[in-house]
């Protein structure tokens, strides 16, 4: 079936058809009809590759859009056809790779019979000897010396080092006379995914989690009546690359510029907890944070403090006991030296909950007497100058940070009132004789 074909057959092309001709078209197919096998006779136009001589098809989608299944059958088309035999299979992190992109229920082994997944070896064969060898973007120079022809990356919005990976990963792609890649990600307002959007050689499809008739029509109805036209909404599920939001108080470049994989030894830790007001789904914002003194090249002159945030247990739905035991998880996962939890939800309620989890636990208790964008203007300005290091991507964290603007009506930011907290107390003074640590 030649590329003009496929485009003909795609579900929407059917779809589009009027009524009558959709319905003539439909009854004469047999059972038989190879089409009826076929998956691009079901596949909806974002989920085939584009038409035009691209080096990079970008599958911009929101949740459920299909992309994995688009990812796993264009590789198995094209290593069917003989177009690739050397494989690259890049998640966000390995773990990523085996679970969606190879063993999941959309992955490379539910749509490429007879394939063997080998994990100790971290590739998938072909009965044919192609290979696919399965990489983590949280490592991009263990891509030196990997050649394939073709690569697909999963998520690549999610990637800690996107760019990094991105350059390693083209590098390595150079066999073949059409070497190709398919990178499918929900869309994030984040500098490396500009940049491909504005490349001369990116085709770039689009899909909705609506768009996937496959989904149970009840998730899809919730989540439209939960997140609606929302910002969230419209990049998670309608596969929208929102801008920062005008009045907020972040900025995502403030953090892509300052993002960091390797952590210092920090002086000081603590995990801030903004508790929810119920347990009927609202978030517990959770942060872990800590910080270290920034010292002149070869003296001991203190040249300042940079914070770092180290992680994001934040949870909804979670009873008092779920989210104070969530807490201490944290608190005992970085030995952290205080726990900062918001009382202006029942300040004794919080502290005792807490202290029922763990009865050793330093519990700092601390009041909101100003509105979150005023509270929040100091931490902010922390990172626009630089001095706040994100240790890993945390997206619906830096999401709140940069959609949030204090208008009417907008939903709580629990996970960035957490790490004002955190940072807040932090940068309130540092400690006579720290304790140093290593993560």
């Amino acid at each position: 079936m030649t590329r003009k074909v496929a485009r003909r057959w795609s579900a929407d092309w059917i779809n589009a058809l009027p009524p009558r001709d959709r319905r003539a078209l439909l009854d004469s197919l047999t059972d038989e009809d190879a089409a009826l096998a076929d998956w691009r006779f079901w596949a909806h136009d974002a989920q085939l590759p584009p038409d035009g001589d691209w080096r990079i098809w970008l599958f911009l989608g929101g949740r459920g859009a299909g992309k994995t299944r688009a990812g796993a059958e264009w590789i198995a088309q094209d290593v069917a056809w003989g177009r690739m035999g050397r494989v690259g299979l890049i998640g966000a992190t390995m773990r990523d790779a085996r679970a969606v992109m190879v063993e999941g229920e959309s992955g490379l082994l539910g749509v490429v019979e007879g394939a063997v997944f080998e994990p100790s070896n971290n590739r998938v064969l072909w009965p044919s000897g192609a290979v696919a060898t399965l990489l983590s973007a949280e490592e991009p120079d263990s891509f030196r010396g990997h050649q394939f022809d073709g690569v697909w990356g999963d998520e690549f919005c999610k990637w800690r080092a996107p760019q990094a990976a991105l350059d390693m990963a083209l590098m390595a792609l150079r066999l073949g006379m059409r070497p190709r890649m398919l990178l499918t990600s929900t869309p994030r307002n984040i500098p490396a995914l500009k940049a491909l959007l504005a490349a001369p050689d990116v085709a770039v499809t689009r899909g909705r989690t609506a768009d996937n008739d496959e989904l149970p029509p009840d998730f899809v109805l919730a989540m439209q009546a939960r997140y609606g036209a929302t910002a969230l909404g419209r990049q998670e599920l309608d596969g929208e690359l929102i801008a920062d939001q005008d009045g907020a108080l972040w900025r995502r470049g403030w953090i892509e510029v300052t993002r960091v994989r390797d952590m210092p030894d920090l002086e000081r830790i603590v995990v801030a907890v903004d508790p929810p007001a119920s347990s009927a789904g609202d978030e517990c914002g959770i942060v872990v944070a800590g910080h270290r003194s920034v010292r002149e090249s070869g003296s001991d002159q203190d040249k300042g403090t940079d914070g770092y945030v180290l992680a994001d247990y934040s949870l909804g739905g979670l009873t008092p006991a779920g989210w104070a035991a969530r807490v201490m998880q944290a608190y005992a996962d970085f030995d952290a030296d205080a726990i900062i939890a918001e009382a202006n939800q029942g300040g004794d309620m919080v502290k005792s909950v807490l202290q029922q989890a763990d009865a050793n636990a330093p519990v700092k208790l601390v009041h909101a007497s100003r509105g979150k964008i005023t509270r929040a203007a100091p931490v902010a300005a922390l990172y626009e100058a630089g001095r706040i290091h994100h240790a890993g991507l945390f997206a619906e964290l830096e999401d709140q940070m940069c959609h949030y603007d204090g208008s009417k009506g907008a939903k709580s930011p629990d996970r960035m009132d957490a790490l004002v907290w955190a940072l807040a107390d932090l940068f309130e003074g540092k400690r006579a004789n720290p304790r140093i640590r290593k993560l």
